[in-house]
Parts: C-alpha cells; sequence; structure tokens
C-alpha cells in the first residue's frame, strides 16, 4: 500500500490521481499487483457455478480490474507527458506483459462462454437498452479478440499481440527522439518571424541550456509557423527537412523496418481471426463498416482537392514570379506563399490575426462555448496534484451547481512530452456504485514566451484547442451507467465528430467578440478583420484536404494490401504517385513518424475517420443555422441528450438520427470543405 497507484485515489472530488507522489519506479510493481488482482476477479467470474446472467458476469466485469485501470491510467499520462528514460524502460518491459494480460483474459473459455450466454439471452433477459448494448459490445470484443479461436491459434495471436506492443513502443520512442532535437539559430536567421514567434524561439533556445540563441523545436506547433513567415528559404527547407525526416533517417531511431513488421503481423493477425484484411477487422467495429464504404467517401473528396491544390500553386507560383524568386515552388515553400496568396487576395494573414488570438483568452472562450451549449462551469480547483507546474485544474459544474468532472490544462511543449494535441481521461464516469465522475485533460504543445507575456497562436491552433476541447466535452458530458460506455468510448470514425463540431464556435461573432482581443491594447478584434476572417475561411482547402486525405488513404491502402509493404518510403512514394498526389507536399504524418497508426492500433486503417466525422459535424452544425443560429437552445439540448451525454449506450448512428432527425448528409461537407458553394 506504499505504493501510490496501487492505493484507492483519495482527496477531493471523489479522489484524484495522485500525481505528486508517482516515480517512474512505482509503475511495475504497480502493474504486477494490479494484473495479479484482476486475473483473480476474472477467475472468480469464470468459475462462478451460478448459472450466468447480466449481474454475475458483465457487472461483475465491469467491477473488476480497478486497480489496473487505475495504473493504465497514470501510466498513460507519463507516456504522454513525461516520457523519461527510465519511464522509458518501464514502457518496454510492461507493454509486452500487457498484452499477454490482456489476450488471457479474453481468451479464457470459461468467461467467453458465461458472456457468450448473456449475449444470446440478451432479447428476453428482460434488459434495459443500455444493457443490451454492453451485453453485445462485450460479446464483439471477444470473439474478434480470439476468443473462439483454437488453443494453438490463441497462442499464435497472443505471441503477434506482444510482439505488436514492444514494436509500437519502439517506434513512439523513437519519434519522441527525433522530436527533442531542434534547429539552431542565430539573431541573423530571424528574417520575416513576428515577434511573438521570435521570442518563442528564444525561449525555447533557453530551455535547451543557450540563452543567447534561438531554437525551431522539432514539433509541428513550431515548425509550421516557421515555414509560413521565415524569409529565409535555405532555413525553411532545413526546417522542413528535418520535420518530415522524423523516424527516417536510418539511425538509431528510423523506424521504416518497425513499420514494415507491425504491417506484416496485423496482417497475419486478421488472417487468423478470419478477416480478409487488418483493415477489414478494424472498420468492422465502425460506422462506415467497410473499407469500400470509407475509401468511397475519401475518394469523393480527393479529386476536387487536388484540383483545387493546383490552382493554389498556381497562385503561389505567380507571386513567387512577380517578385523575382527564381523558384518553383516546393513543399518548403507552400505555407509561405501561401500567406502571401492571402494577404493579396484577403488583405489578412495570419500575423494580423494571432495579436487577438491569445491562449489564456482562447481557454476561457472554451469554457464560456460549454455553458452556452451544455450548461457547464468551470471554476479554478487549486491544491489538485499535478504531474508538471504547468498542469492547471478547474473543477467542472453543471446547470444545477453540481460536480461533473474535473478538467486538467497541459499547454506547453517540454522534453519528453509527444507532440501534437490530445485529450485524456483520467477517470471515466459511471453509476454503476453510486455516481462517479470523469476527470479529463487536453494536451498542447505552445512553446512559452517571456514569463508574464502572452502566448498568441495562429487561427489554426485555435481551431485544434476547440477540437481537443471538444473531446473533452464528450467525456465530461458522459451519463451512463456502465463504464465501459463511458464518455468517448464509441466508434473509431464517431468519436471524432463531438470535437470536430465545437470546432465551428470558434469562428462564432459571439466568441469573437468576447474573446478575441488584442494582447497590448486590450481592444476587440475588428469588425472588417472578422469579416476578413470569414471570407478567407475557405482560403487553402485544397492543401489542407489533400495533406489530410493523402495520410489516411495511404493508412487504408497498406493495411488492404500488405504484401506491397516492404521498403516503407518506395510504398509510400508509389502510392502517392498512384494517387496523382501534388509533387508541391506531402502527407500531414509520412509513414515514419505517423503516431496515429504505429504507436497503437488506435487509428490504423482508421485515419479515415476523421473525414467520416467531419460529414455529421458539418451536417450537425447545419441544424444549429437552420434553427436559431449556433446558440439555439432546443439544439443544443438535443446534441446534449442523444451525442455528448449518450456516450456508447446506442448505436451511434441511431444517436445521429435522434439529434438531426435524418441520416447525415455530404452536401454540408463538400461546402464546408470548399468543394461546393455556401447555402444561399
Amino acid at each position: 500500500m506504499s505504493n501510490p497507484l496501487i492505493a484507492g485515489w483519495s482527496g477531493p472530488f471523489g479522489g484524484v490521481p495522485p500525481f505528486d507522489q508517482v516515480e517512474a519506479g512505482h509503475f511495475k510493481p504497480a502493474f504486477e499487483v494490479a494484473m495479479a488482482e484482476e486475473l483473480a476477479q476474472v477467475d472468480a467470474i469464470a468459475s462462478n457455478p451460478a448459472a450466468p446472467d447480466f449481474g454475475n458476469t458483465l457487472v461483475a466485469l465491469e467491477r473488476s480490474g480497478r486497480t489496473l485501470d487505475r495504473v493504465e491510467r497514470v501510466y498513460n499520462v507519463f507516456a504522454g507527458t513525461m516520457s523519461t528514460d527510465e519511464f522509458q524502460a518501464v514502457e518496454r518491459e510492461i507493454e509486452p506483459k500487457l498484452a499477454a494480460h490482456r489476450d488471457r483474459i479474453v481468451q479464457d473459455e470459461r468467461l467467453f462462454r458465461r458472456i457468450e450466454q448473456v449475449y444470446e439471452a440478451r432479447e428476453r433477459s428482460g434488459l434495459t437498452p443500455e444493457q443490451r448494448r454492453l451485453a453485445w459490445l462485450r460479446y464483439q470484443d471477444f470473439a474478434r479478440g480470439g476468443a473462439r479461436l483454437d488453443a494453438a491459434a490463441k497462442k499464435e495471436l497472443s505471441d503477434i499481440n506482444q510482439q505488436l506492443a514492444s514494436l509500437y513502443t519502439s517506434f513512439s520512442q523513437n519519434v519522441l527522439a527525433d522530436e527533442k532535437t531542434a534547429i539552431v539559430l542565430g539573431r541573423e536567421d530571424l528574417a520575416g518571424l513576428p515577434d511573438s514567434l521570435a521570442e518563442a524561439a528564444k525561449q525555447a533556445a533557453a530551455e535547451r541550456g543557450d540563452p543567447d540563441g534561438y531554437a525551431v523545436l522539432n514539433t509541428r506547433s513550431s515548425v509550421e509557423p516557421f515555414l509560413a513567415y521565415s524569409q529565409r528559404r535555405d532555413l525553411r527547407e532545413r526546417v522542413w527537412r528535418a520535420f518530415v525526416g522524423r523516424g527516417d533517417n536510418g539511425d538509431g531511431s528510423d523506424n521504416k523496418d518497425i513499420i514494415a513488421r507491425i504491417v506484416r503481423l496485423r496482417a497475419a493477425r486478421a488472417r487468423l481471426l478470419g478477416y480478409e484484411s487488418h483493415a477489414h477487422w478494424r472498420v468492422e467495429m465502425s460506422m462506415a463498416k467497410t473499407p469500400e464504404r470509407a475509401l468511397q467517401l475519401m475518394e469523393a473528396v480527393w479529386k476536387p482537392a487536388v484540383g483545387r491544390v493546383a490552382e493554389e500553386v498556381a497562385d503561389m507560383q505567380a507571386i513567387a514570379d512577380r517578385e523575382g524568386a527564381g523558384i518553383s515552388i516546393e513543399p518548403w515553400d507552400y505555407r509561405f506563399y501561401a500567406e502571401k496568396v492571402r494577404k493579396a487576395r484577403y488583405d489578412i494573414d495570419d500575423n494580423e490575426v494571432m495579436p487577438y488570438l491569445q491562449l489564456e483568452n482562447l481557454r476561457e472562450a472554451m469554457f464560456w462555448v460549454a455553458g452556452e451549449l451544455l450548461g457547464l462551469r468551470f471554476r479554478a480547483a487549486p491544491g489538485v496534484p499535478v504531474y508538471h507546474p504547468d498542469v492547471r485544474v478547474w473543477e467542472v459544474t453543471g446547470e444545477n451547481g453540481r460536480h461533473v468532472a474535473l478538467f486538467y490544462f497541459d499547454p506547453y511543449a517540454r522534453p519528453g512530452k509527444a507532440s501534437g494535441a490530445w485529450m485524456n481521461a483520467y477517470r471515466a464516469q459511471e453509476r454503476l456504485d453510486g455516481e462517479v465522475t470523469t476527470i479529463v485533460s487536453n494536451n498542447c504543445n505552445f512553446v512559452k514566451g517571456r514569463a508574464g507575456e502572452p502566448i498568441l497562436v495562429s487561427w489554426d491552433d485555435a481551431v485544434t484547442l476547440f477540437h481537443e476541447f471538444g473531446h473533452a466535452l464528450h467525456g465530461i458530458s458522459s451519463s451512463v451507467t456502465y463504464p465501459s460506455l463511458s464518455g468517448t468510448n464509441v466508434d473509431r470514425d464517431y468519436v471524432e465528430f463531438p470535437s470536430q463540431l465545437i470546432e465551428h464556435w470558434l469562428a462564432t461573432p459571439e466568441v469573437l467578440d468576447r474573446y478575441a482581443r488584442h494582447c497590448r491594447t486590450g481592444k476587440p478584434i475588428p469588425a472588417d478583420l472578422v469579416k476578413k476572417i470569414e471570407r478567407a475561411s475557405r482560403f487553402n482547402k485544397g492543401f489542407e484536404n489533400v495533406e489530410y486525405l493523402s495520410s489516411a488513404l495511404v493508412d487504408m491502402r497498406m493495411h488492404l494490401d500488405p504484401d506491397k509493404v516492404r521498403d516503407i518510403d518506395a510504398f509510400e512514394r508509389e502510392t502517392l504517385e498512384a494517387l496523382g498526389m501534388p509533387r508541391q507536399m506531402v502527407m500531414r504524418h509520412r509513414l515514419p513518424h505517423f503516431g496515429h497508426l504505429f504507436s497503437s492500433d488506435a487509428y490504423s486503417a482508421g485515419y479515415y475517420s476523421y473525414l467520416w466525422a467531419d460529414t455529421l459535424s458539418a451536417d450537425a452544425f447545419e441544424a444549429f443555422t437552420e434553427a436559431g443560429g449556433a446558440y439555439d437552445k432546443a439544439v443544443a439540448r438535443r446534441l446534449r441528450d442523444h451525442v455528448f451525454s449518450a456516450g456508447n449506450t446506442v448505436d451511434p448512428g441511431e444517436g445521429y438520427r435522434a439529434f438531426r432527425g435524418r441520416d447525415a448528409k455530404i452536401d454540408a461537407l463538400m461546402r464546408r470543405r470548399g468543394f461546393a458553394p455556401p447555402r444561399a
């Protein structure tokens, strides 16, 4: 009990993670105790002499493994945000053991027979709709996880899963190693950078031990602004190559061989489980159901997106020619010249907008939107233990003042923290044995400026903030009985729907008027600048869509035809050539650092999910605009009741139809993506 990971969480709000007590050395012994405890609990369920029913089987399973759940949640936080060398050694040892542990439970024939009997009797057992949903999902999880295989096949499957777990860990640690690097600059290298970016580069260098220098961190939030504003083409190329080359440098952090092995093992696992491919196995439990349906949607958007890129490149090349640059547009030029086109066409660039986009104001804006749409209120919760001084905590209450959640916010880049932005759930909401409230976090990678100076962000980064907050709201709003059905535990191509929907509220006048305040004068963003933002909202859509879709299409084709995946760079290059990828750009995530695909199974053969979910989110936002506007109370209540609070208690298609009154149509997506005219 001296290990803080093993004890139940104590403190306010129903207990909080003991982040202030946890060290890397606690994890291994905690996992050993927690796994043994869960196996004993599962054995008691499987060997129960009573006839299987919902209570003694599925409810008992929901109650099992609570210690392991707590350990894993803190472990995942450290993996994403506090990944020291000592912790990475723990990961390499623990991940295959966790895979073997999960397989041992799924492959327990006694347990599966009980689950199967409850599943087969679900329609005649007097179960509630939520209970029937849980019975169906539990059965599918076990059946698809190999519960029906014979002993030899089960062993082979477990061997594959353990190998994959080790490879995922190696992949992630390699990417993290490359993201710890930075491009070192001198003062003379800052031409074109706005003051806020120059100051961020200076702060980044200071944190790396160079108080007199400047540095561009090898992470997206540092690289992309540099590419948009640096007038030094040689440095743009250097920074771009470092970023797109993560995991692909032929050194100890190279991921190409790891990827090839992952793809082969996934294909073998799919065959063992009776599926045509890993893609078919993964997509079966999604809204799309088949890879073919996912491809059909992607290909509907791909052609117009590529056509739009050709127009964008022509506009950029024309400016470069007029300026006498003597170049052909290359990938490291795209963002730089796109800003010039935006300035020329719409009299606006991000450098003009950024002074009005202060990180703290945007956070307050997100809280305000949550109040208007979902009746949630946020107030600071000082004294709650955190794992790093950068992290802050808020208590979330509902319309009646009742506590509903804790929200942790970790906004800044630092060594040992994965790049990008994401949401974590530290505790799932449930009502199985009394009300248990959720704990969620948002994590970003903004570069700190000088102490006391506001952090300014780009419009794209502001959209990302709202996106991740949408995931957090999905978790916060959960109102279900069983933890397995809670919050964001939904289909992969549905989980991005609430997050992409919340992005729409950033651009509403109500948010911009209140929270887009100039960092020096405090004055609200001018109305004419807001109009420019609106007019420019469909700008550069070719780039955005091709950058994303190329990644999604390569993902799907890789997992549909794994035999072609031997030389990773060649496969990527040849697949993109066959698609007609414009030479002036690259995938948003090249394969050697594509963490969505290769740090776990989570988004493998599922990166298309963002497009599928955006079909829903674009259509859903038009439900507001067709009614009383973005803050229409009746539509917001339907959204809360049928989407944000429902978790996985209903089929997502049914949930969407209950909210919208019909299935989603693609028309709104094409308008949002700039490939159809706006509605009259």
